[in-house]
């Protein structure tokens, strides 16, 4: 089935050596979510950043299109064992939201908040990396609605449930909370190299 789905194991070394242990290369953007797709406006859409942080703010859609940019071209890796190469994103680097909120160092961990009530938590030094993004473009187009559209995280050295979707704030904590896969049965770490798909 795998093979069917997407294409096999690569034989290509160069490429091969790319591809996490257990997962599969595919062409395609698998479609997968729990619960149904938000619909969402924007004009009445928002963001906000709260929790262990000097300046708590909240942006509208127009203000956070105005923040600085960045283009990230990257792997991505789900834990239904998919992989997909050289994919490219754009979206205001998460370096640019830690400034502005002021994140104190008290914070250890950040909790994404999402459409529906959807959750997803990481350390803050792995949310801290130069291919983070709050992205907004996947090659060169805005996001498909059933990808995240408006807005998604981009946590490309994490399992894809990481790059959570839909997301409308991050709230920053002296401790970690678990999301929503985690509390599930989904490792908390997600290291696709290392394969932590569940929880022992």
């Amino acid at each position: 089935m795998f093979e069917r789905l997407f294409g096999g194991r690569e034989k290509d070394p160069a490429i091969a050596a790319r591809i996490p242990p257990g997962q599969y290369q595919t062409t395609k953007f698998p479609v997968l979510h729990y619960g149904s797709v938000p619909r969402t406006e924007l004009a009445r859409w928002d963001f906000r950043v709260w929790g262990e942080v000097d300046s708590p703010l909240t942006l509208t859609w127009d203000q956070f299109k105005a923040l600085p940019r960045k283009r990230v071209n990257t792997d991505i890796h789900c834990v239904t064992r998919w992989t997909k190469l050289d994919t490219t994103w754009e979206g205001v680097p998460i370096q640019e939201i830690l400034r502005l909120a002021g994140v104190r160092p008290t914070a250890t961990h950040v909790l994404a908040h999402c459409e529906q009530g959807y959750t997803a938590n990481l350390p803050l030094d792995v949310l801290d990396d130069d291919d983070v993004l709050l992205a907004d473009t996947f090659g060169g187009a805005d996001l498909e609605l059933e990808h995240g559209w408006p807005l998604r995280l981009l946590v490309p050295k994490r399992y894809f449930w990481k790059s959570a979707k839909w997301i409308r704030g991050l709230e920053f904590l002296d401790h970690d909370i678990l999301g929503f896969w985690e509390r599930y049965g989904y490792n908390n770490d997600a290291d696709p190299w290392k394969e932590e798909r569940y929880s022992d």
